[in-house]
């Protein structure tokens, strides 16, 4: 069967997919070849600053509405930007460091940097305005080092910038309008003006100059400073171009994917840079009380390009089935829908693929793919559309994996322009990140969709490190059987953790959708998180959904046999969770080991719920 369906023949470049397989690996690279790409980030805006001056090129919402820069706008006071850093000589005083959410602001010096051969670096803002002890942020900049920090607003960020004030010698900047307690306005930043000096310096770039560090989460250990390089982004976003069609005419993006993650910040603002598109600034987010933001945004807004999340789109299903208006609006302009960053759960693929259908009367495609912040950050691609969930794509042009067995799993590992060449400040680390032919580790698993046909793809298999064994030394799959649970026990489960690390049987825990907990509840408003966890009808639910999980799949390895709710939310400082909503289960493990032994005691603890309980449905609330 051919995977290319009639809807996407023009979209897509044709699947073509070369593999060597070897006596103890197999290779993969794409049957397209990679074409010549930038020497350097800088050549997006430079080339669009000329074709398209007055193109709107990013937007945030103001009070009358939105405002900010067209692609001439951008390169005026990039340029400035430029021979402000210049003149300050920061080439050689550190990288930058922004410690803040996105913003018009943040995309100048961002782009100032790249222009004049400044590396930054973009940091989570929840590091400063979330963490209670500062401790990622400590460890950031004390292996940066940085020339300069850049915050919006400096009242907002002076618990950080205290707590880290014995750790570097930078200059702050701040988007505030007056300077004040040793800090700079950002606008200062634009009243020098030195073109030559600018140009000297954008002509001095090379492929392999430093472009970015860029932190990844440090869920595991501390967060590791990942370079860059304008040869990584540039061949990065050529290789998509040529597999994606449809960004030969400007995409039109909403979004709301931090740009200090290498997702929203060199996949996305990059994409719409790099073709000429218009991004407004989304300052909504996938959480109870501020995905309504983005709704508002996106009853204004009709995007081309739908480049998501999981937790966003779970979200947006629910609203789209209430709000016909918001769902014709939503589909009316879309080429494509996307999503990264996690897994997708079957259940939400079919219910956006039906809005889909019901909107346009007839099929959207809707993609995945692959990649990590050391591929800055792709390094496979969908360009044909799949029959399920999880397949995400085949090897971007230029871009080689090698799968190589491991226990019953195989990982992947990748080589080629937009892999990194190591970590900021960490030589050994650098050095043990590759294997002996130049390939990255990188931990993650993958499977052909159909090993008899390539072409159609892989699929994502979970992490190496997060599969376990029983106590029946029975492997458990934890990618398939997380998706399959957060499946069975929607809308409650927002997400869960696989328990049962030698064990008899699987449990979970589960991070509960409050929202959908208390609809669950008739009659009962609010309530504390822990007493509504506890309500005969939110655990009927998760017992049914245990239930069918049993008659699904009746070996211990692939269903859980008992789950417990959690009224803590994942904590951003322990490392459980990133703010981009991806859950890590080692973490979440590791800091509630007391959980994980309530789930499993005898006699059974009150709070655990079982697939008997199901046997006994329960409606209502107590009180």
């Amino acid at each position: 069967m051919n995977p290319v369906g009639a809807a996407t023949v023009d979209v897509f470049a044709a699947p073509a997919v070369r593999v060597l397989r070897r006596e103890h690996d197999t290779l993969l690279s794409s049957r397209h070849a990679l074409d010549a790409y930038e020497r350097c980030s800088g050549e997006f805006l430079e080339v669009w600053a000329r074709r398209a001056p007055e193109r709107a090129f990013l937007l945030e919402r103001r009070e009358a509405g939105w405002r900010g820069l067209s692609y001439g706008e951008m390169l005026d006071q990039v340029r400035r930007v430029g021979a402000w850093l210049l003149e300050r000589e920061l080439p050689s005083q550190g990288p930058v460091a922004i410690l803040s959410d996105n913003s018009v602001e943040h995309a100048v010096l961002t782009l100032a940097c790249l222009h004049v051969g400044v590396p930054v670096a973009p940091i989570s803002p929840a590091y400063s305005l979330v963490s209670k002890d500062f401790g990622k942020l400590k460890s950031i900049i004390r292996t940066l080092r940085p020339g300069l920090l850049y915050v919006s607003e400096s009242a907002l960020f002076t618990p950080a910038l205290a707590a880290v004030a014995d750790l570097h010698r930078a200059l702050v900047v701040s988007g505030d309008r007056t300077s004040g307690n040793g800090t700079e306005t950002f606008e200062a930043l634009k009243t020098v003006q030195n073109d030559s000096a600018v140009e000297r310096a954008f002509a001095a770039i090379q492929p392999d100059t430093v472009a970015k560090v860029m932190f990844t989460s440090g869920s595991t250990s501390e967060p590791k400073g990942v370079i860059n390089t304008h040869r990584m982004l540039c061949s990065n976003q050529q290789a998509i171009a040529q597999i994606w069609h449809l960004l030969d005419h400007p995409p039109v993006l909403l979004d709301w994917l931090p740009w200090h993650h290498t997702y929203g910040g060199n996949h996305n603002f990059n994409m719409v840079l790099r073709n000429g598109g218009t991004l407004y600034i989304d300052r909504g987010r996938p959480l109870p009380g501020q995905f309504e933001t983005t709704l508002a945004n996106l009853r204004e807004v009709a995007p081309t390009l739908s480049l998501n999340v999981p937790r966003a789109y779970d979200m947006l299903v629910s609203a789209l089935r209430v709000e016909p208006a918001l769902c014709e609006r939503f589909f009316s302009r879309l080429e494509l829908m996307f999503y990264a960053g996690a897994a997708l759960p079957q259940h939400l693929w079919d219910a956006l693929r039906s809005l889909a259908r019901q909107s346009l009367g007839r099929d959207l495609p809707m993609v995945s793919s692959w990649g990590l912040t050391e591929t800055a950050p792709t390094a496979t691609i969908g360009h044909f559309q799949p029959e399920r969930a999880g397949v995400i794509g085949l090897p971007l042009p230029g871009s080689e994996l090698k799968l190589v067995p491991c226990g019953d799993k195989t990982e992947v590992r990748v080589r080629g322009p937009n892999v990194t060449p190591g970590y900021f400040g960490q030589a050994d680390l650098s050095r043990s990140c590759f294997d002996e032919e130049g390939f990255v580790k990188t931990g993650d698993a993958v499977r052909f969709v159909d090993p008899e046909h390539p072409e159609r793809g892989l699929l994502f298999d979970g992490r190496i490190g997060e599969d376990f064994k029983l106590s029946t030394a029975t492997w458990v799959n934890v990618g398939a059987l997380r998706l399959e649970a957060i499946a069975a026990l929607s809308p409650v489960a927002q997400d869960v953790v696989v328990t049962g690390h030698d064990r008899d049987e699987i449990g979970l825990l589960i991070f509960p959708n409050l929202a959908a907990c208390r609809s669950l509840c008739s009659g009962l408003a609010s309530d504390a998180p822990q007493r509504l966890l506890q309500q005969p009808a939110v655990r009927a639910h998760v017992a049914l959904g245990l239930a069918q999980m049993g008659r699904e799949q009746t070996g211990s390895s692939t269903c859980a046999r008992r789950a417990l709710l959690l009224s803590e939310p994942a904590s951003i400082d322990a490392g459980e969770i990133t703010d981009k909503g991806y859950i890590n289960q080692r973490a979440v493990l590791t800091r509630r080991a007391e959980l994980v032994e309530t789930l499993y005691r005898q006699p059974a603890d009150p709070s655990v719920i079982t697939a008997s309980e199901a046997a006994a449905p329960a409606s209502g609330h107590t009180r």
